[in-house]
């Protein structure tokens, strides 16, 4: 009987100790913001708002004078031209909205192209500490996103095969 008493204790405390996880956490953004790279992001993502800006500002410049021309000629004008014009100036202002519009998309791209490998890195670098501290994950303390994830704790496949998906595609590690 306390052979079978001292086999579970111990059974219980190994099961405990197996079941424990070690998580850290990381302030990715003070990372990022403070690798020497950065700098240079920032410094050639201006450069490419500037080009940007530059064109904007060639439009609206056009656009500004056509309606200053429009206003001062507007008394001398009958109403088809006036309307052919307001139809120019309206097209105008509808172009420069797009382009304002496409210009943000636009940087929002070329940071993300120019943070990509700032990020890789990152992530190779929490992944080998986690790895080498027996870290089974890392939440990242500026939102709500994973910084590091030992795979061998996600039941997404559990929860899939319970579900009865079928999943055709490998799912990318």
């Amino acid at each position: 009987m306390k052979l079978n008493i001292i086999t579970l204790f111990i059974s219980l405390i190994c099961t405990i100790t197996v079941a424990q996880n070690k998580v850290g956490t990381i302030d990715s953004d003070y990372i990022i913001n403070n690798m020497p790279e950065a700098k240079k992001v920032v410094d050639l993502a201006k450069e490419y708002g500037a080009k940007l800006d530059s064109s904007f500002s060639i439009k609206v410049a056009e656009f500004k004078e056509k309606l200053d021309d429009y206003k001062q000629k507007e008394s001398e004008m009958n109403d088809l031209e006036k309307r052919v014009i307001q139809s120019e100036l309206s097209a105008l202002d509808q172009d420069i909205q797009k382009y304002k519009k496409n210009g943000t998309t636009l940087m929002g791209l070329k940071r993300d192209e120019l943070m990509r490998p700032l990020y890789k890195r990152l992530n190779d670098a929490i992944a080998s500490v986690a790895k080498e501290n027996g870290y089974s994950q890392i939440f990242t303390t500026t939102g709500n996103q994973f910084g590091y994830i030992d795979f061998k704790y996600d039941i997404t496949d559990l929860v899939i095969k319970k579900l009865g998906i079928v999943i055709t595609e490998n799912k990318q590690e």
